[in-house]
């Protein structure tokens, strides 16, 4: 198989396996190929031992239940960050290497330099993990049995019809009946998961919030705006590397950052722990939140 249907194989396995689905005319029209080499690739995938899910309204999904999809998964995974890092390297190699512009086109190609394939979780929590999946792929419920809640310390069932994971499956977006919400329930602190009979209820209110630079969560951004010192800046990028997106320098010895956050406790723990170096910038409602929590600092 040549190299471009090497990629494009790739790409699909990739959009067979991620938090969207698609229909066969959507693969085909987003990998610029036929809806006929779309079904001979999925039955190519059938033929070597891959499970494939036909699900409602046309979508093929590549079943994680699949053998050697682990092993695959692991191999293709890049975070968010680990691909803007590895895309750092690639250009810090010099512009007359003819390998350079090669692995700029694969990584663009197959990656798109987002946030991957989930990796497959490992340990005590795969069983849990891998019915939840189970649980998403089929729309149905599920009990989250002995959730421990970080904010009241207390351990109780909940129903839940689950949405989407996080990346490397550390966190779960599901639709709480209880509370009537979407929200977010960590996977380390279920107990177990009890698979239900009963079909989704809810979907048109479901939704996924999303992740900030400093990997906090939400449904809503804000604007913040920060002037750093040179230790600020230094620490931003190492703990935090996407930032250098959001990064732009003024002058030898300070940096802008202009960024959106989907919550300020990322930030104000950054900020707070950094406070002689750091000055905010045209951020009112961030200054309110931060002279809260000074508040009950002067409090204790």
């Amino acid at each position: 198989m040549e190299q471009p249907k090497i990629e494009r194989v790739l790409r699909l396995m990739k959009m067979m396996t991620g938090a969207n689905r698609y229909t066969v005319e959507e693969l085909a029209e987003r990998l610029d190929t036929s809806y006929r080499s779309i079904y001979r690739y999925i039955d190519t995938f059938k033929e070597v031992g891959f499970v494939v899910h036909k699900e409602a309204g046309g979508v093929y999904r590549l079943g994680k239940e699949s053998p050697y999809f682990k092993d695959i998964s692991q191999l293709i995974h890049f975070t968010d960050e680990e691909a803007h890092i590895v895309n750092q390297l690639i250009g810090a190699l010099d512009d007359t290497n003819t390998l350079k512009q090669n692995l700029r086109r694969k990584l663009s190609s197959i990656y798109n330099c987002t946030s991957l394939a989930n990796s497959i979780v490992k340990g005590k929590n795969a069983e849990n993990v891998n019915r939840i999946i189970e649980a998403i792929e089929q729309h149905r419920q599920v009990v989250l049995h002995d959730y421990s809640s970080s904010h009241t310390g207390s351990r109780r069932d909940r129903t839940v019809e689950p949405i989407s994971f996080t990346t490397n499956y550390v966190q779960i977006w599901c639709y709480d009946l209880s509370d009537g919400k979407t929200k977010l329930f960590n996977t380390a602190r279920i107990g177990a998961v009890e698979l239900l009979d009963t079909e989704w209820q809810h979907e048109a209110e479901h939704r996924c919030g999303e992740i900030d630079i400093f990997r906090t969560m939400g449904f809503e951004k804000r604007r913040v705006q920060l002037q750093l010192g040179v230790m600020a800046h230094n620490l931003l990028v190492e703990e935090y590397p996407l930032s250098e997106r959001d990064l732009q320098q003024i002058d030898e010895q300070h940096w802008l950052l202009d960024t959106e956050v989907c919550n300020y406790a990322g930030v104000g723990r950054f900020v707070m722990g950094l406070a002689d170096d750091i000055k905010i910038i045209d951020s009112p409602d961030f200054v309110e939140y931060l002279r809260g929590k000074i508040a009950l600092l002067n409090n204790l």
